[in-house]
């Protein structure tokens, strides 16, 4: 006669069991209406990566942020331009820069061109509450205005960080190299 308890039909069955009851675990969460990050868009068309962006380009776009900022009377910003993987192509800062904003500037310009948005997205985004808090736990991102996308015939090439002001002139002087590169 065969025990009905023997020690591998009753490892069978505890397993089984296990197997179904945390099935239940794994099934899909309802949806939280509450939750604007819920939503399914109906497209998806971010940007395409294009050609990493010249020095002499790169320079240029240095030249339009460097001058808005001469024209507003702003001395002490750090000016990055990255291509589109983020990596520095070139950097220049006003005398009066503080040295925490040479790495800053560069930061939002990384997050600028891996992500293809600005980084005042990040911000605002942040600042609408705990549904968004997920956001600093994504890598490399900086939630600060001052990174802009740089794009040529529709893809990013790269992004310009500034670093050194308020966020809002960080942003100001941003946009004016942005302009530059047209």
């Amino acid at each position: 006669m065969v025990n009905p308890m023997h020690p591998t039909r009753f490892a069978a069955a505890a397993l089984g069991a296990l197997l179904i009851s945390s099935a239940a675990a794994f099934a899909q969460v309802a949806a939280d209406p509450a939750n604007p990050n819920e939503a399914l868009p109906e497209a998806m068309t971010p940007a395409p990566y294009g050609e990493t962006i010249t020095i002499e380009t790169a320079k240029k776009v240095a030249a339009g942020a460097i001058a808005e900022a001469k024209k507003r009377n702003w001395n002490g910003l750090c000016v990055a331009i990255v291509g589109p993987s983020g990596d520095l192509v070139y950097f220049e800062k006003q005398d009066n820069c503080q040295y925490a904003s040479i790495g800053i500037s560069q930061h939002k310009a990384r997050t600028a061109a891996r992500y293809r948005r600005p980084t005042l997205v990040f911000e605002r985004l942040i600042s609408k509450g705990a549904h968004f808090n997920y956001l600093a736990t994504l890598d490399d991102v900086i939630a600060s205005r001052g990174g802009n996308p740089l794009l040529v015939g529709g893809k990013v090439v790269g992004a310009i960080g500034v670093s050194g002001g308020t966020g809002t002139q960080d942003d100001v002087v941003s946009t004016a190299g942005v302009a530059a590169l047209n």
